[in-house]
C-alpha cells in the first residue's frame, strides 16, 4: 500500500492575527506554526494506522519554502515514511494543487490523504482540485476508511447523515473528524525523524492565476446587551432595530 499525505502548515490558533505589506500578506512575526490539524490528525494518523495493518509507506507532500521544515519533520516523528517538500510559496487553491498533482501524476499512490480544510483558509478546495488534476475519484468529508485489496469503504457526512462509499482502485480523500486520533510523538519517533528522508523539489511552471489585493479584520465585537427575561419586547426591538435580524 503507497499512501500520501497532503500536509499544510497553518498558524496557531492561539496566534495574534495581523497584516504588513499594505494589508496584502500575513505578519508571521512571533506566529507558532503547526501542522494543520485536519492533516495531521486525521489524515495522517489514519494512513499510518493502515500502513500499520496492511503494510506499506506513508509519504507526505507539503507546497512551501524551508520554513515548512519543522512541521514536515513533526510528521516523519508521528509515523511518515519519508516527505517532499514542492519548493514553492503557496499562492491560492489551484496553484497547490496543481504543483501536487503535477508532481505525484507519475507516482501510483493508491490513495492521496488531505485534511478537509485549513484552519486559515477553510476552501476545503486543494483535495477536489487535486482529483480532478489528475482524472482520479473524490471522497470529501470521510470520517472512516476500511481497505480490502483494492477496495475501500468509507463513511463521509452529508447532509442530515452519512453516505457509504465504496471505492475501487486509486482515489483522493478528504479527512474529518472520526478519521483517526490525535498522535503525540514519542522519544523514539522524534530522534528517527532526524534522519527520515525529507526530498526538497523544483516546482513545475506553475504560476498563480489569482492575487491578493488586501485583508480585512472583521469589525471588533460590540458590547454585550443585557435583556432581563421578562422583557421579551425590548429583546424584539433589540433584535429588530440594532441587530437587524428579524
Amino acid at each position: 500500500m503507497k499512501l500520501l499525505v497532503c500536509i499544510s502548515k497553518a498558524p496557531d490558533t492561539t496566534s495574534r492575527i495581523a497584516f504588513t505589506d499594505g494589508n496584502t500578506r500575513f505578519d508571521e512575526s512571533g506566529v507558532q506554526f503547526i501542522v494543520n490539524p485536519y492533516d495531521e490528525w486525521y489524515a495522517l494518523v489514519r494512513a499510518i494506522e493502515l500502513v500499520e495493518a496492511n503494510g506499506g509507506s506513508v509519504t507526505t507532500i507539503t507546497v512551501g519554502d524551508a520554513s515548512c521544515d519543522p512541521i514536515i519533520r513533526k510528521a516523519l516523528a508521528i509515523g511518515a515514511t519519508d516527505a517532499v517538500r514542492i519548493d514553492a510559496i503557496p499562492t491560492d487553491s489551484v496553484h497547490v494543487a496543481k504543483l501536487i498533482s503535477d508532481y505525484v501524476k507519475d507516482k501510483s499512490y493508491d490513495i492521496i490523504f488531505a485534511g478537509k480544510e485549513t484552519i486559515d483558509h477553510n476552501s476545503s478546495a486543494v483535495p477536489a482540485m487535486i482529483a480532478e488534476c489528475m482524472g482520479l475519484p473524490y471522497v470529501a468529508f470521510a470520517t472512516s476508511i476500511e481497505v480490502e485489496g483494492s477496495s475501500a469503504t468509507l463513511n463521509c457526512e452529508t447532509t442530515g447523515g452519512i453516505n457509504n462509499v465504496t471505492v475501487n482502485g486509486a482515489f483522493v480523500l478528504s479527512a474529518t473528524k472520526g478519521m483517526a486520533e490525535q498522535r503525540i510523538p514519542n522519544m523514539r519517533g522524534i530522534m528517527s525523524a532526524r534522519t527520515k528522508p525529507l526530498t526538497v523539489v523544483e516546482a513545475s511552471n506553475m504560476t498563480a492565476s489569482t492575487e491578493v489585493n488586501a485583508f480585512k479584520l472583521p469589525p471588533a465585537s460590540g458590547d454585550c446587551v443585557m435583556v432581563d427575561s421578562d422583557n421579551v419586547a425590548e429583546l424584539v426591538r433589540l433584535l429588530r432595530e440594532e441587530a437587524k435580524i428579524i
